[in-house]
């Protein structure tokens, strides 16, 4: 790696069926930019183009999360040419909140009949 070249990432987590997964994400300077591309299996999952390396790997991530990928974390392992190894700390990214799950009638009768924790039995 000659200077001016990208860092280097590791990426691991969890793909959309819960199996734990580690692979090296790449980067491609194109006209527009810099995009960020996991290949996983038979999968080639990509970033659009971004000024920076950061945005990139942020949109990818973002882009993980919404296809059910979880637990997802990187780590540098090139950094302006000097190979760091697992020497930098892992960056972990948060989960997405679940979307709500829709309440009906029966849910609503079905809670009526669980049983009520301590802290809320003297209210």
């Amino acid at each position: 790696m000659g200077a001016g070249e990208l860092d280097r990432y590791q990426l691991a987590g969890l793909d959309y069926r819960e199996r734990g997964f580690s692979r090296p994400v790449e980067f491609e300077r194109t006209g527009e930019g810099i995009s960020a591309i996991l290949r996983y299996e038979t999968v080639r999952i990509g970033a659009e183009p971004h000024l920076t390396q950061d945005a990139a790997l942020a949109e990818l991530i973002q882009t993980l999360h919404q296809q059910g990928y979880r637990q997802l974390r990187t780590q540098v392992s090139f950094r302006n040419g000097l190979y760091l190894g697992s020497q930098e700390l892992w960056a972990e990214y948060p989960d997405p909140a679940p979307p709500p799950k829709p309440e009906g009638l029966i849910a609503k009768i079905a809670g009526w009949f669980r049983p009520r924790r301590a802290d809320n039995a003297n209210s």
